[in-house]
């Protein structure tokens, strides 16, 4: 359904009125297309407090963004399309000033769908002082991004100890895109990592699960564009729908239940010799209702669905040898972060892919070289959403920095990037696909 209130907004009554009642008025925002590829407006600011490291690396990575990069903005060089602040050497509170002398005077003249990155280093556990300052630049990133306006965004990036910034070059390249049009206000965190995944100088395979519509439909028309054979797996009783994804993404059709006790056994057989390189967990249900209300009817299927179909997919393609250097991406959710009224056996599912992350994402790395990430979509367009009653949907869609809904293509974005051979030094992260949601943390 479309969002008419944005529409209006852009009409002259509505500007007029949203200005003269203070009503937020929407951007609408710059996402990735072939004939629009990088953020427009003018170039690139790089900026360094006076403790950076590594600039020479870094300034190699945003070179590859695709726009212009300067050091200082020159009179007439226009507006910048982004700012990029290096504060990794950053050790003590004095030193945060140096992030408000450079962000300060420029913050204002970002262009619309901006973005500002700030480059910061991992709290120390040995060094409180230090800790405290780098902790620090997390409360102002995520403020900053609540004040940007017209479509900008704001980020921190935060390297590992030992991480050089040339591991953050695919994470700084997403977020320095139109394709992170609909993340804001997140934290993550960058290690070290192979680049390079399973597939060698053949096309890539990937799987995702819940692909007859919606999400799952443009994770795998996104993975399909980037050059991966997608298996597209949904329930059989959706199998119209999912020939049809298939068929339009040149990828197969898997029809299976993943709740189904073989259903680890069935995708293992289906797999090409070299198995996979791309695992998307995005096939999820609700059967929303207070606790209170709840019979175990609509309890037991969405756990089941949701978090244990995953944990047993997941285990026995591990098993199975199928998933070495692979990356694996799975669907949480905001209601999983910050709980939602009726959904308490949707939070917990969700909830629960969480933990699932944060616990397995070490041991695959050591054990397969296999990154486990996830995604947390908040307000989505889709079918489902639409559904929705009109003001509960309208809420949902203006309770983020944004002031409007996601799209399926920015969680299908946000999935390719973590899903890439490149990004291999991204695990254990869940990265809120939201437009930084009121909701939660």
């Amino acid at each position: 359904m479309a969002d008419r209130y944005l529409h209006w907004t852009h009409t002259g009554p509505g500007r007029f009125l949203t200005r003269r009642l203070g009503l937020p008025r929407p951007e609408r925002l710059h996402r990735w297309s072939a004939e629009r590829p990088t953020l427009e407006g003018g170039p690139l600011l790089h900026l360094a407090t006076a403790h950076a490291r590594d600039e020479k690396e870094l300034a190699a990575v945003l070179d590859g963004c695709g726009v212009p990069v300067v050091r200082a903005l020159a009179e007439g060089s226009g507006t910048p399309c982004a700012v990029v602040v290096d504060a990794t050497g950053i050790g003590a509170v004095p030193e945060l000033r140096g992030i408000h002398e450079l962000l300060h005077p420029v913050v204002r003249a970002l262009a619309p769908c901006g973005r500002v990155v700030v480059l910061g280093a991992a709290p120390s556990p040995d060094d409180h002082h230090q800790a405290a300052a780098q902790q620090a630049l997390e409360g102002f990133v995520r403020s900053l991004a609540k004040e940007l306006r017209r479509g900008s965004t704001a980020q921190l990036v935060r390297l590992a100890p030992g991480t050089a910034p040339g591991a953050a070059a695919s994470t700084l390249r997403f977020l320095l895109s139109p394709r992170s049009a609909f993340v804001s206000g997140q934290v993550i965190e960058v290690g070290a990592g192979e680049e390079s995944g399973t597939a060698g100088g053949r096309a890539r395979t990937a799987l995702v699960t819940g692909a007859a519509r919606g999400i799952g439909a443009q994770v795998a028309g996104t993975l399909a564009a980037g050059g991966a054979r997608v298996l597209c797996l949904d329930v059989p009783q959706a199998g119209g729908d999912l020939e049809q994804v298939a068929a339009r993404v040149g990828g197969t059709a898997l029809p299976l239940d993943i709740t189904a006790s073989d259903a680890g056994a069935r995708i293992a057989d289906a797999l090409p010799a070299g198995g996979l390189d791309v695992l998307v967990h995005n096939a999820g249900i609700t059967r929303d209702r207070k606790l209170a209300n709840m019979p175990s009817e609509r309890w037991d299927p969405v756990l089941d669905v949701n978090l244990g179909g995953v944990l047993r997919t997941t285990d026995h393609l591990l098993a199975a040898g199928a998933l070495r250097g692979a990356r694996v991406v799975a669907t949480a959710s905001i209601a999983g972060i910050a709980g939602n009224m009726g959904q308490t056996n949707y939070a917990a599912s969700k909830a629960g892919i969480i933990g699932l992350v944060r616990s397995l994402a070490p041991r695959a790395r050591a054990e397969h070289g296999t990154t486990v990430n996830a995604v947390a979509p908040g307000f989505i367009e889709t079918r489902m959403t639409a559904a929705v009653p009109f003001l509960v949907r309208e809420a949902g869609r203006r309770m983020n920095s944004l002031s409007q809904g996601g799209l399926p293509v920015d969680v299908a974005e946000t999935v390719a990037w973590l899903a890439a051979p490149e990004s291999g030094a991204v695990n254990g992260q869940v990265v809120r696909v939201c437009g930084q949601s009121l909701l939660g943390a």
